[in-house]
């Protein structure tokens, strides 16, 4: 077996994993519930499941050490030449970099900017360098697609000294959104060249502007809880209503963070649950189910018109992630009256899931984004493993 480039991406409460030779993909998993009592270890090679168990995750370390030791168990953990990692934040890095002690050094000062992400990621970093020494990696940031916003797109309009300690706009889904747009570049190349709009909607909700294969602009900001609803998560917030609880409500920052962060977005409004399908079984039973719905979707369409704003147009129009790529219904609520903007859409090729679903000027696509894909190609980049 030749070499092989192992993906993680370490969340709050999970970590992902996938291992690729090249494009193709030889195995892919995760880790579950670390930290909620019992947790569940899960992963399978294109063939099928090969586990699928419970087990106690009471923090990352104890998941990070049960996934290497089952790697090194697998004939496939063997060839590992590369890893790449998922890093939320990279502050004002450009570019995709090889770790090392310097660069660690610049991602333990950037935990404020991403105190929900980094820690985990940096615990991920250590435990590949502890149980596969030797073995190069790479950091490969949400934000670095973002860095050729212009500096009137990044500012906040706070006073000077806050954005000199970095209190900016960055935007976050870059690695789904490279993706996309690598792969739009290779099955339409005239239109990619152009204005693109990138709707990833999932359980976090973005969009972005793109021109000429460069963000223009995006619905996140500082941290990945600003822009569109999503599903636990507020997106964009009169900041007037946060002086009100602290005053009201007496909240710690933890304790606010918990609210705007995991108790808002479509749960909060529905009281019923974070996820878009259930909602929409639920809305003909639950008006607040409905309004939630309907919110999301409002909203989808006021940042569309924005970032359309941004680029002086639109050509094409991509759905990803979730969402975005499962949930016919959602695409047509957010299109809804979008025609004057050249976005018609096609309610039968929609419903049947088709790979493009436009029937006006604009390009309508929905298209599956793979984030995994994307690290494990900028690790081999970046590490030299590429041919």
């Amino acid at each position: 077996m030749g070499k092989s480039v192992l993906t993680i991406n370490s969340g709050s409460s999970s970590v992902k994993f996938s291992l690729w030779s090249g494009e193709r993909p030889l195995l892919g998993g995760r880790l579950e519930r670390i930290g909620l009592g019992e947790g569940i270890f899960t992963a399978s090679v294109p063939s099928g499941t090969i586990i699928d168990k419970a087990l106690l995750l009471p923090d990352h370390s104890t998941a990070l050490k049960a996934l290497f030791s089952w790697l090194k168990e697998r004939p496939e953990g063997a060839a590992i030449s590369a890893i790449g990692h998922r890093v939320v934040h990279g502050g004002k890095i450009t570019s995709h970099r090889k770790i090392d002690d310097g660069l660690i050094d610049v991602l333990r000062g950037l935990i404020p900017f991403a105190a929900e992400h980094l820690p985990h990621e940096i615990k991920a970093i250590e435990a590949a360098e502890k149980e596969l020494p030797g073995v190069p990696q790479a950091a490969c940031f949400d934000t670095s697609f973002h860095t050729s916003m212009h500096e009137a797109a990044r500012a906040f309009a706070l006073p000077n000294e806050l954005r000199k300690e970095g209190v900016e706009r960055y935007g976050f889904h870059g690695l789904s959104y490279e993706y996309i747009m690598e792969e739009l570049g290779r099955i339409d190349p005239e239109r990619a060249a152009g204005r693109t709009i990138i709707a990833h909607l999932g359980n976090g909700a973005s969009m972005c502007a793109v021109k000429n294969f460069k963000s223009v602009d995006t619905t996140m900001g500082f941290t990945p809880l600003g822009g569109l609803v999503m599903s636990t998560r507020t997106g964009d917030l009169d900041p007037g209503v946060i002086v009100y609880l602290l005053k009201t409500r007496g909240y710690s920052a933890d304790e606010l963070n918990e609210v705007l962060n995991r108790r808002s977005g479509l749960f909060g409004i529905s009281g019923i649950s974070p996820d878009m399908a259930d909602l929409i079984q639920e809305e003909g039973r639950s008006p607040r189910a409905a309004l939630a719905i309907e919110i999301f979707c409002r909203q989808a369409r006021k940042f569309l018109a924005a970032m359309s704003a941004a680029i002086s147009g639109v050509d094409t129009l991509v759905f990803t992630a979730g969402i975005g790529e499962n949930s016919p219904i959602v695409r047509e609520r957010i299109l809804n009256g979008m025609g004057f903007m050249g976005m018609e859409v096609d309610s039968a090729e929609n419903a049947r899931g088709s790979s493009v679903i436009s029937k006006g000027p604009v390009t309508i696509r929905v298209m599956k984004t793979n984030e995994e894909l994307m690290i494990a190609r900028h690790a081999a980049r970046v590490l030299g493993l590429q041919d």
